[in-house]
């Protein structure tokens, strides 16, 4: 018999193992609202070998090894709720927890940079990131990193909030959340657990449909009201680059290039990860957008990029420049995508300018956000 533990928002469908009732031939629903998640071999699915089901401190206890993979949680289908446990994140590198997760390719997740262990002032000791077709997004959303007061020798208590589209994480202090995340970015709504990364989890317990008044709508966009953005541009589909070809306009569109239109998301990024998916290649786009301007005159750009751009007014080259991640030439944030990282003059002609980009990326995230200084004597097309 399969059995499946499904929690949603307002009830339950419990698997016996975990509700400890008599089986039955088909999920049955119960009104415990908190589930202690058992932390046996039977319940877990470890295909790299890469979890021990043991005893630490006196309680039972899942080990995650230092092997690669996640360690997930079986026949579980979560959607919004209370996810609580106690955690000792030893992996030297990022110590990692699933939720919704789908599979290794589309998930939500909360992760410790371990080396911040014991300092509370590291901005980025923890992050959220959602996985997008097998891409980590951690390099286009900065904001969703903060700091962290944990330990990498001792237990932590971490509980998560999840509610609809809002998530709220708390680490040691269950009164001062650590993390808030206003909208979630991944493509999935529900899905199972899972961990990665050397550590030991305790007392994981869930509770479906206990959201702690967290709104499920999205929290504000914090430029929706903002005109300066670039939000609408037609884009090509991507072309593979060889691995001896930096940028080349061979790559230029032709005249039978088809073009799409592509519209911005949250924080006005074009985000062409979502869009194209993973690639184990360079690849290359190109994207443009028409504006009307009033008289000849010259505005200033904020340009956020990942990672490599070329950027040209009516045809010609107007600027170029790298944000590659660990290199010297990165921007800032930290070789992050965002609105900071980088900034230059255009000098618009009077009447219609074409604006048009070449975006190549070959590192996690693909992006690219664009605002004008301001609006006078400009129109978007």
């Amino acid at each position: 018999m399969k059995k499946t533990l499904i929690i949603a928002a307002l009830t339950c469908f419990a698997a016996p193992s975990f509700a400890q009732k008599k089986a039955a031939k088909t999920p049955s629903t119960y009104t415990s609202t908190v589930i202690n998640v058992p932390l046996t071999a039977e319940n877990w699915d470890a295909p790299g070998a890469n979890a021990e089901f043991t005893t630490h401190d006196g309680r039972p206890a899942l080990k995650i090894l230092p092997k690669q993979g996640q360690v997930i949680l079986k026949n579980t289908v979560f959607s919004n709720g209370t996810i609580e446990f106690d955690y000792i994140p030893t992996d030297q590198r990022f110590a990692s927890f699933y939720f919704r997760y789908k599979d290794a390719k589309e998930n939500e997740l909360f992760y410790f940079r371990t080396h911040r262990a014991g300092d509370t002032t590291g901005i980025e000791a923890v992050q959220y990131a959602p996985n997008i077709d097998g891409v980590n997004l951690w390099d286009l959303l900065p904001q969703f990193q903060g700091k962290a007061n944990f330990q990498n020798k001792t237990w932590n208590h971490v509980k998560l909030v999840v509610s609809g589209l809002q998530l709220r994480v708390y680490v040691n202090d269950m009164q001062q959340p650590t993390m808030e995340v206003p909208c979630l970015e991944g493509n999935v709504k529900e899905g199972t657990f899972a961990f990665e990364g050397e550590g030991i989890v305790s007392n994981l317990v869930i509770k479906p449909g206990q959201t702690e008044s967290l709104p499920s709508y999205a929290g504000p966009d914090p430029v929706s009201h903002d005109p300066r953005y670039l939000r609408k541009w037609q884009v090509t589909e991507p072309a593979a680059l060889p691995k001896n070809v930096d940028f080349s306009i061979d790559y230029a569109p032709k005249n039978e290039t088809v073009w799409e239109p592509i519209w911005a998301e949250r924080r006005g990024m074009i985000n062409l990860t979502r869009k194209f998916g993973m690639s184990k290649e360079r690849r290359i786009v190109w994207m443009k957008v028409n504006i009307q301007s009033k008289t000849d005159q010259k505005k200033k750009i904020a340009m956020g990029f990942s990672d490599d751009v070329w950027v040209f007014l009516n045809g010609r080259y107007l600027y170029v420049d790298k944000n590659s991640f660990g290199s010297p030439i990165m921007k800032e944030p930290a070789g992050r995508c965002s609105i900071e990282n980088t900034s230059f003059i255009i000098p618009f002609k009077a009447g219609k300018n074409e604006l048009m980009i070449a975006l190549a990326n070959d590192f996690y995230g693909w992006a690219l956000i664009a605002r004008l200084e301001d609006l006078d004597g400009i129109t978007l097309e």
